[in-house]
């Protein structure tokens, strides 16, 4: 199983390199990665979450997974916002609300190096756009208002020291 890379590591705000082959190695960290994801009981799950700064991820959420997203591209999201809490395995046991589009457009490759479209909403669009995040160095609490941040970094840093 991959070792979670928790917040405080400086991959986690470095901007993920683009994938330049994909090849049987890069499935087979896929299913590494779907395999810790699921142990830690995740929806969604960065590369560099688990120490390789290269833009792929993966999601599965109830109903439309498990699915890799590989050099993905957002094309399109919509003005609506929706407002829902958001926890990341890279910050155990942080919970916060934080405004997403409701709906997005995302072009990306699958582990097999097929490109695929897909639309999304809810549940789905909020992952998708929460590990894309990843791979840009951004964190769900860096969403956060700058006085919300501050208090979910104290929050954190208090859990930490129980």
């Amino acid at each position: 199983m991959l070792e979670i890379a928790t917040m405080g590591n400086g991959i986690l705000t470095q901007k993920a390199l683009r994938v330049e082959k994909i090849d049987a190695s890069v499935a087979s960290f896929i299913a590494d990665m779907f395999e810790s994801m699921r142990a830690h009981r995740g929806l969604g799950l960065a590369a560099p979450q688990v120490g390789r700064s290269e833009r792929m991820f993966i999601a599965s959420i109830d109903g439309d997974g498990p699915r890799a997203f590989i050099n993905p591209e957002i094309v399109f999201t919509s003005p609506e916002e929706v407002v829902l809490e958001e926890g990341c395995l890279s910050i155990p046991g942080l919970y916060k609300k934080v405004r997403r589009p409701e709906f997005v457009k995302v072009q990306a490759w699958n582990e097999r190096g097929r490109r695929f479209n897909l639309e999304a909403e809810g549940l789905l669009a909020r992952v998708i756009l929460h590990e894309f995040d990843h791979l840009n160095g951004i964190l769900f609490v860096d969403r956060l208002l700058p006085a919300a941040k501050r208090r979910a970094l104290e929050e954190y840093e208090k859990k930490l020291r129980i």
